[in-house]
Formats: structure tokens, C-alpha cells, sequence
């Protein structure tokens, strides 16, 4: 859980969710390659003022969900992020760099967006936790009446994911 940062002329709550994807889409993030990422940024945590709340990966994409200090501005983070992770996997699982040519291990485009601390940070953080596991898709509306096609449920928060957006859905008295 996050805390607020307190510094001698500020105090801040800065808490960001990043979503990189790998070059190409590829799969490439496998048990080995995870726990480099991971090991990489229990060591960005050391060097720079972040914290990582939360990383969860899937095979073709790595959820971050990091606290930072003003300092850094939210691309400033994903630079330092992207480029020692990509070093640390090349240089530790050589096998990764066969499967990705032009040298390159992240996408250019990510997702970021802030995020608050009282209300969604916990469904957030839920969330990354859970990424790579299997999880149903539920088909709300028929094709013809409905962006919330194949929405993601997190969990029993009542709230859906859908194009890296989390939406609020009030089901009335239904029982979902």
C-alpha cells in the first residue's frame, strides 16, 4: 500500500500504472525473464526515489504500478524502467534476444495513467496482481448494442476493464 512521501518543503501521493508491452507483441516473458524484471526493479527502488507497488506480468506485457516523487515526470520513470529492465534481460537470458531483432526488448508506446489513492487504487493493484492468469470474459451485450463486449471483470468489485480503462458498472439489483 502506498504512503505518502514526505520531503522537507512537500508532500506527495504520486502513483502511476504503466502497461509496456514487448517489442512486436512477442511472447518473450517467461518464469526466467519475470523475475529478472522483478530483481531489476527491487533495484531501481534503491537507486531512484520509486516504489513498485505492484508488477505483474503476462507473456507479452508488464503491468507497473509505481509511487514516485515530482522529480520525475511520468515518462522520466518509463525511460529509466524500460532501458535498465532491457538491459538486465538481455544480458541475463541471451536466449530472449534470438526471438526480438534490432536489438530492442520494449515496445516504443505505453500506457500510463495516475491514479487515486483512496478509491481505485486497491481495485488497481488488484488488478496488476492478477496478470497472466486466466480469467472468463463476460459477454454483456450482443455485438450490435455495446462497447462492453468481452469486458473483464475484476473480480467482485463490479467493475470491468476494457481497453485499459476501468469502468464502474451499477448492476441494480441483479445478481452478478
Amino acid at each position: 500500500m502506498s504512503k505518502l512521501v514526505r520531503k522537507s518543503h512537500k508532500i506527495s501521493g504520486l502513483i502511476y500504472l504503466y502497461v509496456c508491452p514487448a517489442k512486436y507483441r512477442r511472447v518473450v516473458i517467461d518464469k526466467e525473464v519475470d523475475e529478472i524484471i522483478k530483481g531489476t526493479c527491487l533495484e531501481i527502488e534503491k537507486r531512484y526515489e520509486t516504489q513498485f507497488l505492484e508488477i505483474g506480468t503476462d507473456k507479452d506485457h508488464v503491468h507497473f504500478l509505481i509511487q514516485s516523487i515530482p522529480r520525475y515526470s511520468p515518462t522520466r520513470i518509463i525511460q529509466m524502467i524500460k532501458s535498465l529492465t532491457a538491459r538486465e534481460v538481455f544480458r541475463k537470458a541471451p536466449k530472449v534476444r534470438q526471438r526480438l531483432w534490432g536489438g530492442e526488448y520494449w515496445s516504443v508506446g505505453y500506457f500510463v495513467s495516475s491514479v487515486g489513492q483512496k478509491g481505485s487504487e486497491d481495485t488497481i493493484q488488484k488488478y496488476v496482481k492478477e496478470q497472466g492468469k486466466e480469467e472468463e470474459y463476460q459477454q454483456l451485450m450482443d455485438s450490435n448494442s455495446s462497447y462492453l463486449m468481452n469486458a473483464r471483470w475484476l473480480g467482485d468489485t463490479r467493475s470491468l476493464l476494457r481497453g485499459g480503462f476501468i469502468l464502474k458498472v451499477d448492476l441494480g439489483d441483479s445478481n452478478y
